[in-house]
C-alpha cells in the first residue's frame, strides 16, 4: 500500500516539475520526450534520490514519535478497527486515482499533490527540497496506514514500557525497510523521468493494480458484499468446503482450532455448532507478516499473534450465521459458520 502511494506521488510530481504538455493520448510530452535533468550524473542521482529520502525521513520521524507515545501511554494510541478500515479504503482510492492520472484518464491528468504554498516559501530556493517535501509529508502520514507487520512492531513498542525504547524499536523497523522503499522510489523516479509511451502505460497500470489490491483489503475488513472473496463465492466458485475436524467439544464447550502460517489461515472455512460456548484457538506456526495481526471485525477482536504458540479467544455462545476473520490488511481471510 505504501509502495503504491509513494510510486504514484513521485511519478505525478516528476511529470509536473518537468512542465510537460499533455498530448492527445493523455501522456505528458508524447513519445520520445526526454526530461532528464541537466547536469552531472551525480547531480541527477541526487535529484532522483531527493523525494525518496524525503519520504523515508518523514516516515522515520512519525514512526519514532509513535513508538515513544506507545511506550509511554500503552494502548491509548491504538486506532480502532473501524478507523483503520476506513483509512485503508481511502488509501486504496488514492492509489487508484494516482494510477488513472498517470494513464492520462480525462479528469485525472493534472492531478499533483504539493505542500501548501506557505510551506513552499521555506524551500523556494531549492528545487531538490521542493521535490522532497511532499513525499516527506506522505511518509509522515503512513503512520496512520494499517499494516499487520507494523502492528507487530507496535506491539513490541507497547511492551517496552519506555518512551525511548519504543522510539528506538519503531525507528529501527523503518530503517530496516528503507532499502526496499529506496529502490522502489528510485525506480518510480526514473520511470517518471522517461515518460515514454509504453513505460508510462505499464507503470500506470501497476499503480492502479496496487490501488485495487489495497482497496479490496479494506472491503474485506469492512465485510462488503463487493469484496473479491464475496463476489467469487456469489458465483459459486472458490468457496472452500467447511471443515468439521477443526472443532472439538469438552465439558459442554467447543473449541475451534485455526492454524496461522505465513501467508494463510487454515482451515479457511470451519463448521461449528450454534448455541454452544466457544473458544477460538489460533495456533501460530512460523507466522510472519500481516497474518500475525488477527481481526474479527464484527466482534471488535484484534490480537497480535506470536510467531509461535497459541492465542485463545473467547467467542461466547455462537449465534447461527457466519463469523468472518482476517489479517490486519484484509489479505488473508476465513470463516466460522455456526449452524
Amino acid at each position: 500500500m505504501q509502495g503504491g502511494l509513494l510510486t504514484g506521488l513521485i511519478t505525478r510530481q516528476r511529470a509536473a516539475a518537468a512542465g510537460l504538455p499533455v498530448t492527445a493520448g493523455g501522456r505528458p510530452g508524447g513519445v520520445g520526450t526526454d526530461v532528464t535533468a541537466p547536469g552531472s550524473p551525480w547531480h541527477r542521482l541526487g535529484d532522483d534520490i531527493a523525494p525518496v529520502a524525503g519520504f523515508l525521513a518523514g516516515k522515520l520521524v512519525s514512526h519514532a514519535a509513535l513508538g515513544a507515545l506507545l511506550g509511554t501511554l500503552g494502548g491509548a494510541a491504538q486506532l480502532s478497527i473501524g478507523t483503520r478500515t476506513t483509512l485503508q479504503l481511502l488509501a486504496g482510492v488514492l492509489i487508484i486515482v494516482f494510477g488513472l492520472a498517470q494513464l492520462g484518464v480525462p479528469g485525472f491528468r493534472g492531478l499533483v499533490i504539493e505542500p501548501p504554498q506557505s510551506w513552499m516559501r521555506v524551500v523556494r530556493n531549492s528545487s531538490r527540497s521542493q521535490s522532497a517535501l511532499a513525499p516527506a509529508m506522505l511518509g509522515a502520514a503512513t503512520v496512520l496506514i494499517p499494516c499487520g507487520v507494523t502492528l507487530s512492531v507496535q506491539a513490541l513498542a507497547l511492551a517496552s514500557g519506555s518512551a525511548l525504547s519504543g522510539a528506538v524499536i519503531m525507528a529501527v523497523f523503518v530503517l530496516g525497510t528503507a532499502p526496499l522503499f529506496a529502490l522502489l522510489g528510485y525506480a518510480a523516479r526514473r520511470a517518471a523521468t522517461a515518460w515514454r509511451g509504453r513505460l508510462a502505460l505499464v507503470t500506470g497500470l501497476i499503480v492502479v493494480a496496487m490501488g485495487l489490491f489495497t482497496l479490496n483489503g479494506g472491503l474485506e475488513l469492512a465485510g462488503s458484499p463487493v469484496a473479491a472473496s464475496r463476489v467469487v463465492q456469489a458465483f459459486g466458485a472458490g468457496e472452500p468446503e467447511p471443515d468439521v475436524s477443526a472443532v472439538s467439544e469438552q465439558g459442554g464447550r467447543q473449541q475451534v482450532l485455526i492454524t496461522a502460517r505465513t501467508g494463510s489461515y487454515s482451515p479457511a472455512s470451519v463448521q461449528a455448532r450454534a448455541g454452544v460456548p466457544t473458544t477460538l484457538i489460533v495456533r501460530s506456526e512460523g507466522a510472519r507478516g500481516c497474518v500475525r495481526s488477527f481481526l474479527i471485525p464484527s466482534r471488535g477482536v484484534e490480537e497480535v499473534l506470536p510467531a509461535e504458540g497459541e492465542t485463545r479467544i473467547d467467542l461466547g455462545v455462537l449465534e447461527p450465521g457466519t463469523l468472518r476473520y482476517s489479517c490486519g490488511m484484509g489479505m488473508y481471510t476465513g470463516t466460522i459458520t455456526a449452524a
